[in-house]
């Protein structure tokens, strides 16, 4: 399972602690990373276990699950600008005061307003959330969605993809491990970059060459197909462009 789907199928408490257990393996939900009980790591002379390594891995790379989630889409968080700004600082524990310097509002009512409309959306998402879960126990036709990878951009229609779609794209494009031609429909080119882009490893680092060699191994139009991952929140690279790597 990739880690889109290993975040988008955790629980709530999996969510906020930022990893999952399954068995002996302890695995990040943000980034894929995983630490194995039985094994002790080593960090600045001082050892600790897996689960605790965890925590730290979580704290070094991603600072907080809060500020991995914060900096996700909003199309994804649900969140304007402002919300997601407001939250930063409370986050943070800015006194209303510091808040009001920060953003300009006028008045420690009108932060208490946005607190109060903030709380109302929790509670719309915990009632959602609930009847989806009920739902699921009496919907026996609904049918399996791929879920969308944690950095979409533009997140529509595009991305209602079922399991079945999926093969079915797969089977009909590509042959031999190839992509037959990449003029489709844009729907169809997600299913298919989805599955190019498991040829890269999440946790190397990649010159524009490596890049295209890998693609070219599938298609023969690589600056094409680079340019979509890019495009589509599958790849990232630095701002000089010699470096490239998997988003998480």
């Amino acid at each position: 399972m990739d880690v889109s789907q290993l975040f988008w199928n955790a629980s709530l408490d999996e969510l906020k602690q930022g990893y999952k257990q399954e068995g002996d393996y302890y695995t990040c939900l943000l980034c894929g990373e995983t630490t194995e009980n039985g094994i002790i790591y080593q960090e600045d002379g001082v050892l600790y276990d897996a689960r605790k390594y965890m925590h730290m891995h979580i704290t070094s790379t991603h600072e907080s699950v809060f500020h991995y989630l914060i900096g996700l889409d909003k199309k994804v968080t649900g969140l304007t600008e402002h919300q997601n700004n407001l939250l930063r600082l409370f986050y943070e524990g800015k006194s209303d005061a510091d808040i009001q310097e920060n953003t300009g509002i006028g008045s420690a009512s009108t932060i208490r307003n946005h607190r109060f409309v903030l709380k109302e959306k929790e509670r719309q998402a915990k009632v959602f959330l609930t009847m989806m879960e009920l739902l699921k126990e009496k919907d026996t036709h609904a049918p399996t969605f791929i879920p969308v990878h944690k950095h979409a951009t533009m997140v529509d229609d595009r991305y209602n993809i079922t399991e079945e779609e999926r093969d079915k794209v797969l089977a009909k494009y590509f042959s031999d491990g190839m992509l037959k031609t990449f003029a489709m429909k844009e729907k169809y080119k997600i299913i298919v970059l989805r599955e190019i882009v498991k040829r890269f490893d999440s946790e190397a680092t990649y010159h524009e060459k490596e890049v295209n060699e890998i693609i070219k191994a599938v298609y023969n139009d690589y600056v094409t197909v680079r340019r979509y991952l890019i495009e589509y929140g599958f790849l990232d690279r630095n701002r000089d462009g010699s470096q490239y790597f998997l988003k998480k």
